[in-house]
Parts: structure tokens; sequence; C-alpha cells
């Protein structure tokens, strides 16, 4: 898809890509700015090569407009999303408290598989099941 964005912008050219601009940038941003674990750095490359492509294209000022505007949709986007979960974490306490528990239980986990990866002999204690039960709050 960056690939067609890309081809897109260059058989447009300059001045009929200006419309479509915030359209192009907005996943190219969101590849770039992101940080799963399972990235794939040849489309963080491709979409900073796109980037290029776009800056060359349209003029640095007209790109540098276009991509402030990008970034702060997503940080509006990202603020209202935060605002969202802790709102609901005051209007339903009982599911916030289970996502807290899973969290922690997340974590426990992972420091056990951490723990485990750097010293072979030491095996860490584990839960058996990973069912609903597990993550039911307790009294």
């Amino acid at each position: 898809i960056f690939k067609f964005l890309g081809a897109i912008a260059v058989d447009l050219g300059k001045d009929r890509i200006k419309p479509y601009l915030l359209t192009i940038l907005t996943p190219l941003y969101r590849e770039l700015n992101s940080n799963y674990a399972e990235q794939d750095p040849t489309l963080k490359n491709l979409s900073q090569e796109i980037i290029d492509l776009l800056k060359k294209l349209v003029g640095l000022e007209a790109f540098s407009l276009a991509f402030s505007s990008v970034q702060k949709q997503a940080n509006q986007k990202r603020a209202m999303r935060k605002k969202q979960r802790a709102l609901q974490t005051v209007a339903n306490p009982d599911i916030a408290a289970r996502r807290k528990l899973k969290r922690h239980k997340n974590k426990a986990e992972t420091r056990k598989r951490k723990i485990e990866s750097l010293r072979p002999m030491h095996k860490a204690k584990r839960h058996r099941s990973h069912a609903l039960k597990d993550l039911a709050m307790v009294e």
C-alpha cells in the first residue's frame, strides 16, 4: 500500500497531490511512530523513503504544514483514548480492576520468562490455567 501511495503521489504531480497529502501522510506517520514489538523494519524504511519523496515533490513548507496537522490529529486521538480510559475507570471500577489484575498477571509472567531466559537452570513457578477464573476479583 505504501508503494501504491508513493506511485500515486508521483503520478499526480505537485499541484494535484496537495488535497490528498493528509490522507497519504496519515498511515505513513502511524507506521513511523509505532512502537509495537513485531514491527517490520522494511515498512519503516519504506515509509521514510515515501515521506522524503513527498517532501521533495510538494516542497518543504506545504509538507511541514500537512505533517504537523497529521501529528496534531494523532496526538488528539491518543489524548481522547487516554481520557476515555480514565473515565471508564471511574464509571466501571470492576472492569478497571479486572484489567489491572490481568495486566499485573501478564507482568509477572513476563518477569518469569525473562528470568528463565537469563538463567536457564532456574525454573520459575507458573500457574497451570489461564482461564477467566484466574482474572476474577478475589474478595
